[in-house]
């Protein structure tokens, strides 16, 4: 069994000691054009004052509602989890 193995590991060094030798090299170049693209600019948009205080009153009302559905869940778990234990 070990002489098959030395045998194998002879045979396999020696295929990539040749698969190493070739070398093929590419002398040929290649031109690539790149081309520029110009983008257009983008204005900035302003929003008023109004606007940015009812998103923001938006936001709020929107953070208090899933706060209290949260709360509820717990509260709802508490209340099986209690009804279980009975």
């Amino acid at each position: 069994m070990k002489k098959g193995l030395v045998i194998l590991v002879f045979l396999t060094m020696s295929l990539a000691g040749f698969a190493q030798q070739d070398v093929v090299s590419n002398n040929e170049t290649e031109l690539v054009e790149t081309i520029k693209s110009e983008k257009p600019e983008v204005k900035e948009a302003s929003i008023s004052a109004k606007a940015k205080a009812k998103v923001l009153r938006m936001n709020h009302k929107k953070s208090n509602e899933i706060i209290s559905i949260k709360a509820y869940r717990k509260s709802l778990q508490i209340k099986v989890k209690d009804v279980k234990l009975c």
